[in-house]
Parts: C-alpha cells; sequence; structure tokens
C-alpha cells in the first residue's frame, strides 16, 4: 500500500500517466472513426439485400405457375407459327397486351398462344363447316349460300379467342372482387400493425392464397416491383392496370397520395375497407331481390301444372267414374 502511494504522489509517474492517457484519446479520435463501421450504411445493405431476396423469391414463384400451366413442345410449335407468319405486327397491340393481363396470362407465351389461335380458329372452323355442308347435310341449300355459311363460321372463329379472353376477364374479375374486402381488412391489420406497405402485401399475399390464388398472385407481383421499380406509382398503377377494378384502382389512388403528400395510409384504407363491404352487401341484396321474378317462369311450367293435377285428379276421376 505504501509503495503504490508513493507511486502515485511521484511527479515523474504522474506525468507519464497524463502524457499516455492524452496520446490514447488522441490517437483514438483520429483514428477510431476510421475503425467504426458505418451503422447507417450496413442497415441500408441488409435492407437492399431483403428487398432483393424477397423480389426473387415472388418472381420465381409466379414464373414456376406461369411454366406448369402450358406444355413447353406446344408452346415452342406456335411460336415458330406466329414468327413465320409475322403475326405479332399484324395482330398484337397494347390493349390486347392489357386484356391478356386482365385475364391473368402474363409473360410472351399467352401472347403467341393468343395469336396463334386466332389465326387457326378460322381456318378450322371454315373446312369444318364445308365438310358438314357439303357432305352431311346441305339443308336444301344452294352452294352459293354454302360457301357464305361458311365464310360466317370462319369469321365466327377469328373473334373466338377474343370470347375466351373477355369470358376469362369476367370470371377473374368477379373471383378478384369477392376477395377484395377480405384483402382489403387483412392489408389494413397489416399496415395499423406497423408493418412497411411491401412487407404488408407480402403477407397479405401469403395469408390470402388460401381463399383466392389470383389475389395472391397479383399481390406478390406488385411486392415484387415495390422492390426492384425505381417509383412506387408505377407498381400501384401497374397493380389496378392488370386487374381492372374500380375497387383496386381506387385502392392505388390512396397509396400514391400517401406516397405523395405523407397523408395517413390507415384511414384511407379503413374507408376503403368499409365501402367494399357494403358493396358486396350491396351485391348479395341485389342478387336477393332478383330471385322472384327469376323463379316466376320455372313455377308457372314446372310447378303449377303439378298443382293443378294433384288438386283437380281427383276430381276429375270421380266425375268420369260417375257419367
Amino acid at each position: 500500500m505504501d509503495g503504490f502511494v508513493n507511486f502515485m504522489t511521484n511527479s515523474e509517474n504522474l506525468i507519464m500517466m497524463v502524457v499516455g492517457i492524452s496520446s490514447f484519446i488522441t490517437i483514438m479520435v483520429f483514428v477510431g472513426p476510421a475503425l467504426q463501421s458505418n451503422s447507417l450504411d450496413t442497415r441500408m445493405k441488409s435492407v437492399a439485400d431483403e428487398r432483393k431476396r424477397l423480389r426473387e423469391r415472388q418472381l420465381d414463384e409466379i414464373n414456376k405457375k406461369t411454366l406448369q400451366r402450358t406444355p413447353g413442345s406446344k408452346v415452342n410449335f406456335m411460336k415458330s407459327v406466329v414468327e413465320k407468319f409475322n403475326l405479332r405486327k399484324a395482330f398484337e397491340s397494347e390493349e390486347t397486351v392489357d386484356k391478356l393481363r386482365n385475364a391473368g396470362f402474363r409473360g410472351q407465351t399467352p401472347i403467341y398462344v393468343f395469336l396463334f389461335f386466332r389465326m387457326v380458329m378460322p381456318i378450322i372452323l371454315f373446312i369444318a363447316s364445308l365438310i358438314y355442308l357439303f357432305f352431311i347435310n346441305r339443308h336444301d341449300q344452294t352452294t352459293t349460300m354454302l360457301w357464305c355459311y361458311s365464310f360466317g363460321v370462319a369469321m365466327v372463329g377469328f373473334y373466338l379467342p377474343n370470347m375466351y379472353i373477355s369470358n376469362a376477364i369476367s370470371k377473374r374479375k368477379e373471383v378478384l372482387r369477392e376477395v377484395f374486402p377480405d384483402t382489403m381488412d387483412l392489408l389494413l391489420i397489416c399496415v395499423e400493425s406497423g408493418m412497411a406497405i411491401e412487407a404488408a402485401f407480402n403477407k397479405v399475399a401469403a395469408e390470402i392464397s388460401v381463399q383466392s390464388v389470383e389475389m395472391s398472385e397479383e399481390l406478390a407481383l406488385t411486392t415484387a416491383e415495390l422492390s426492384y421499380l425505381s417509383s412506387r406509382k408505377v407498381a400501384y398503377r401497374n397493380f389496378a392496370r392488370r386487374t381492372g377494378l374500380d375497387e383496386i384502382k381506387a385502392l392505388t389512388t390512396s397509396l400514391v397520395q400517401a406516397e405523395q403528400y405523407g397523408t395517413p395510409l390507415g384511414t384511407a384504407l379503413r374507408v376503403i375497407s368499409q365501402e367494399n363491404r357494403d358493396a358486396r352487401m350491396t351485391r348479395a341484396e341485389k342478387k336477393a331481390a332478383s330471385l322472384p321474378p327469376k323463379l316466376t317462369v320455372p313455377m308457372i311450367v314446372f310447378f303449377l301444372p303439378v298443382i293443378f293435377a294433384v288438386i283437380l285428379g281427383p276430381t276429375i276421376m270421380t266425375v268420369a267414374k260417375n257419367f
């Protein structure tokens, strides 16, 4: 203890300790920032890596589902025919691509399939109608009329692919419209719990897949676009453009306004969710109200004759037996 006190009271030792501590502090002041890692850069890099992994996973899932729908050999044959006759230049337009996207057909493969059938269907129906009208049943018509009928059937075949796409669009819109209120509720819960919009879309896409695969695919694709597109507005507008629903257009408008002006997103989503639930209830009430007029004709045709037979049958049999 005495030695430590003597050491601490020695002026030379105190000077050496002060110089050493000062030197250490000086070195740390100049060298410390270079040795420390930038936490902000590290966090931004981790976020970018996570967004990249999320984007790749979503795109892989979408590509797998698309490849499972179309066999490769048939698509290659259709593609070769379309390119040989240069049908893309003749028939492809931006409206055609939008219709295919609204029907759920994305990528280049559905375009080749659509153009192939648009060229082949008139030929197939024309040949089939000629065989039927000339060799099976002429229906007592002249040769000129038979040729006119065949050309008319060929014209119908030219528009059959468009009719099929329109029917697919209507069915898909109905499915998306039915599941959209539930989607809005899940999205509202995720946003109000503090999740970012990308994570919210990804979570809702995973949860809603049990109820609607179509909505899950659209949300997953939107999540991927939010990850790699330079502007979120483009991703939101692509979402509305692919679906073609007015309800989703209203949602994307609210998302764009929240992105541009910083308005509260939870309040807008709550209002949209309530409006869509009210609209779904209105559609259900409208269908219920339309049942009585629809049941009038079946009841007159099928039920009333049976009721008359049951009520008047015994009376008629009794009168016939007495007379």
